[in-house]
C-alpha cells in the first residue's frame, strides 16, 4: 500500500506508480468523495473513450403494447 503526505496547504501529490497504474493525465479531474472515513478519488474518462465499449450488445427492444 502506497501513503501520500498531506503538504501545509492540504495539497498531496498522487505517486508515480498510482499515475501510471491508471494512466492519469495532467489537468484531469478526479472527483472527490468522503465515504466512511476515507476518501476516494474516481478518474473521470472523457466520453469518446468510451466508444465502442459495448460492441455488439442488443439494442433491440420490444415494445409494450400499453406505450404509443
Amino acid at each position: 500500500m502506497e501513503s501520500l503526505t498531506i503538504s501545509p496547504k492540504f495539497e498531496v501529490v498522487i505517486l508515480e506508480t498510482i499515475r501510471k497504474l491508471l494512466n492519469l493525465q495532467v489537468g484531469q479531474k478526479l472527483p472527490a468523495i468522503a465515504c466512511n472515513n476515507h476518501i476516494e478519488l474516481i478518474p473521470v474518462e472523457h466520453v469518446g473513450g468510451m466508444r465502442g465499449f459495448v460492441r455488439g450488445i442488443d439494442t433491440a427492444a420490444d415494445a409494450k403494447d400499453d406505450r404509443v
